[in-house]
């Protein structure tokens, strides 16, 4: 019983002390969402890469190529906005949001030549799985990206409230606190 209630007691404290991490650091959550947004992208670069020599649209590398390297250059401009105990960066987070716009814009310009692609009258491209895939994949790209802006937006307001969640540990002392000398005479 000891043991159960001691692993209980472990997995509050490892949440309490995530907690104090997120108090002291909320931007956090918005760097999670990145990173995810990030990954979605990158691990499915493979489906990009085969649309691209399938489909072989005007500028569709170029979407690729930005939406990839803007995502690795959103992540130095996050880190730099909000550098660790200064004030935020705003120069660097003007330029991540519009990195974020580039993105976007480069995201539905590869959506619509993957779907002027398929639809066009003369001489339409087969669906195969990794275009659909890459269609599906960008969508839901954007919607990351947007959710990630969004958190950063509004990072003060739940900063705020992060901050009002109480996480300190309640001591007790049974009474006994009288009985401790601190004060070093004998």
């Amino acid at each position: 019983m000891s043991e159960k209630k001691k692993k209980n007691g472990g997995v509050k404290e490892f949440f309490r002390k995530c907690m104090v991490a997120l108090k002291r650091r909320p931007q956090i959550i918005p760097l999670l969402v990145l990173i995810y947004a990030f990954l979605l992208y990158s691990l499915n670069l493979t489906n990009i890469s085969h649309t691209t020599s399938r489909i072989q649209g005007p500028g569709m590398g170029l979407c690729g190529f930005v939406t990839m390297l803007f995502s690795i250059l959103s992540f130095v401009c996050f880190l730099n906005a909000f550098p660790r105990r200064k004030k935020t960066n705003i120069p660097m987070l003007v330029l991540m949001f519009c990195m974020f716009a580039a993105i976007i814009f480069c995201n539905i310009r590869y959506r619509g030549l993957i779907w002027s692609a398929l639809f066009r009258p003369e001489n339409p491209i087969a669906l195969e799985t990794y275009i659909s895939k890459a269609y599906n994949m960008l969508y839901y790209h954007i919607i990351a990206l947007a959710v990630a802006a969004a958190l950063i937006v509004l990072l003060p307001l739940y900063g705020k409230l992060l901050k009002k969640v109480k996480t300190s540990v309640d001591v007790e002392d049974y009474g006994r606190l009288e009985e401790i000398d601190i004060s070093g005479e004998d």
